[in-house]
């Protein structure tokens, strides 16, 4: 699927899905909708093993929402507005399939919305400015930003850093956890996109891996019983799995293992 906002292409086992909205990304409901397709269309491409997320050009990551629009948007607009980027983001949330964003330049406010909603973030170094900055326009981070940094960062340093509305670097944002790794701004996505094959096939297991992902995303934040039970049912599909047999017997063989993704 190629688009004007949201551009998809594949290689080597990966999907990637560039935000194209220049000077900065900003996103609309017409870009959410296209990143919803994105996503809907790795989901269901078996060749397809980890998603990788990136801003168009070498500034901007993402911006966050189009000012612009909510400005003349009515009331009913913003809700349902809000309320399809929750699901957007919670599809790629749940889908089982590793989602890295490579967040190659700025990413405030929504844009940080969309790559706390990827399960691994890396930043490339330099001028890169991060954070959920909405209180000075007297609302709050509402595409998902209270419910992830609180869950990233635990309540009361989540609330500090919203409040504060500061803006901060990516070694800051390294600090804090709210990325897993800065990269050299030379060779960035060229980087990312190696770290990204590493969990392709043959080598990993991509399906233990998107259940490694599924059990965490969704069953972290269920009483632990039903945690569990979550873990054992992906557990047993993996049992089933080719890939399953292939570890286990490459392990007692003391052997290289080569993984098919199924």
């Amino acid at each position: 699927m190629t688009s004007s906002l949201v551009t998809y292409s594949t290689q080597n086992g990966i999907a990637l899905i560039e935000l194209n909205n220049p000077p900065v990304n900003g996103y609309s409901y017409e870009m959410f909708k296209q990143l919803d397709a994105a996503v809907i269309d790795a989901r269901f491409d078996k060749d397809v093993h980890v998603i990788v997320i990136k801003g168009a050009g070498e500034k901007f990551f993402c911006a966050g929402a189009d000012i612009e629009m909510l400005k003349g948007a009515d009331p009913h607009f913003k809700y349902n507005f809000c309320l399809h980027a929750n699901e957007t983001l919670l599809r790629l949330e749940h889908t089982p399939k590793l989602v890295i964003a490579a967040i190659n330049g700025h990413c405030v406010g929504g844009g940080l919305e969309i790559a706390m909603a990827a399960d691994i973030r890396i930043v490339r170094a330099g001028a890169v400015k991060m954070g959920l900055p909405e209180v000075a326009l007297g609302v709050l981070a509402g595409t998902g930003g209270t419910q992830r940094l609180g869950r990233i960062l635990g309540k009361s340093k989540a609330i500090e850093l919203m409040i504060s509305g500061d803006i901060f670097d990516e070694h800051k944002a390294l600090e804090l956890g709210i990325v897993n790794a800065i990269y050299d701004s030379e060779t960035f996505m060229e980087d990312v996109m190696a770290y990204a094959e590493q969990f392709c096939p043959p080598n990993k297991a991509a399906m233990a891996v998107g259940h490694i992902k599924r059990s965490v995303q969704s069953g972290v934040d269920l009483p632990l019983e039903s945690g569990l039970a979550l873990e054992r049912e992906l557990q047993q599909r993996l049992f089933t799995s080719a890939d399953a047999k292939e570890g286990i017997s490459s392990f007692l063989a003391k052997k290289k293992p080569e993984f098919s993704g199924h």
